[in-house]
């Protein structure tokens, strides 16, 4: 499977953005489908996570109420939409899958920089 994110940007403290993942390749084979993000100096940390089996959904406490994860009906995307942005949602958000093998894909990531 590959994955190409894309959507990141400047936008003010309580704007919004939607990222986008695009994916190919076995698309059949996927389970999971998450976003992550890594801030500077920061671990990398899972944001959103969707199964695609049963279409459950799980957020981080930090971006509940304002992200929503989504996907279409083929998995050949994955959404990311983002409201009332913070400054500290800047980082570089990463979509990732998993396959029912566990096996695990990355996008190249895409910067998000919110100011205040």
């Amino acid at each position: 499977v590959q994955l190409q994110a894309f959507g990141g940007g400047l936008v003010q403290a309580g704007g919004s953005l939607r990222l986008s993942c695009a994916a190919s390749g076995s698309r059949g084979s996927i389970v999971d489908m998450n976003w992550y993000r890594q801030a500077p100096g920061k671990q990398r940390e899972l944001v959103a996570a969707l199964n695609t089996r049963d279409g459950s959904t799980n957020y981080a406490d930090s971006v509940k109420g304002r992200f929503t994860i989504s996907t279409d009906s083929i998995k050949s995307r994955l959404y990311l939409q983002m409201n009332s942005l913070k400054s500290e949602d800047t980082a570089v958000y990463y979509c990732n899958i998993q396959d029912r093998w566990s096996k695990a894909y990355w996008g190249q990531g895409t910067q998000v920089t919110v100011s205040s």
